[in-house]
C-alpha cells in the first residue's frame, strides 16, 4: 500500500477477528512507530507490547470504557515516553514524540492490513497510573496511549474506508495568514 493511500484510507477498528498477529508483521509496526521523528532524534519513546488475553483484559479496565476493544484484540501496544531520553531543554516533547510514532505505528498496521485503533491514556492522569501500576512502569516511562490491533472483523467492520468525513475541509486551511 502506497504512503498516501493509508493515509487516506486509514480507520479505526474495534472489533478484531481471533487470530494472533505473527511476529514478524508486530516488528514492522514497531518499526515504522520507532522511524518517525522526534525532537532532537531523542527517540524519547518505549513500547509495551502485550498479547496476553488476561493483562489485555486489565489494560482495558484500567483505561476505562473508550478502551474496551483491547478486550478483544490480539495486540495492545502502550507507546510510552521515556523521560530519561527526553529533549532537556523542553522535555515535553515526549508527547508529541509518542504522538507521532503511535500514527506510525497505526499506519503501518493499516498498510498491512492489521486493524488498529488508538485510545488516549496521556494526559488523564487516573488512566497514566493505572498503567503505571498495572505494569510496574519505572518512573521515567509515562504512558501516552494505547494501541489496540488485531485483523479486522469483517462481520462487525465495514470494508473500505470511513465515509463519515469529508477529506479535505476548505474552511480550515489558511494560506499566508489567518
Amino acid at each position: 500500500m502506497e504512503a498516501l493511500e493509508a493515509i487516506m484510507t486509514r480507520k479505526s477498528v474495534r472489533h478484531f477477528l481471533a487470530e494472533p498477529v505473527p511476529d514478524e508483521t508486530l516488528r514492522t509496526i514497531l518499526q515504522a512507530a520507532m522511524s518517525g521523528p522526534s525532537c532532537t532524534n531523542a527517540r524519547d519513546w518505549q513500547f509495551l507490547v502485550v498479547r496476553d488475553k488476561a493483562m489485555l483484559q486489565k489494560m482495558a479496565e484500567a483505561n476505562g470504557r473508550p478502551a474496551q476493544p483491547l478486550r478483544g484484540a490480539a495486540v495492545g501496544i502502550l507507546v510510552c515516553g521515556d523521560l530519561t531520553r527526553a529533549f532537556p531543554p523542553a522535555p515535553d516533547y515526549w508527547v508529541v514524540d509518542g504522538a507521532i510514532a503511535a500514527q506510525n505505528l497505526i499506519l503501518a498496521a493499516h498498510a498491512l492490513g492489521v486493524g488498529s485503533v488508538w485510545l488516549g491514556t496521556w494526559p488523564q492522569l487516573e488512566r497514566v497510573q493505572a498503567q503505571v501500576r498495572l505494569f510496574g512502569l519505572p518512573a521515567a516511562a509515562v504512558p501516552h496511549s494505547l494501541i489496540a490491533l488485531g485483523w479486522p472483523d469483517p462481520a462487525k467492520e465495514a470494508p473500505g474506508p470511513r465515509r463519515d468525513r469529508p477529506a479535505w475541509e476548505e474552511s480550515r486551511v489558511h494560506w499566508e495568514q489567518w
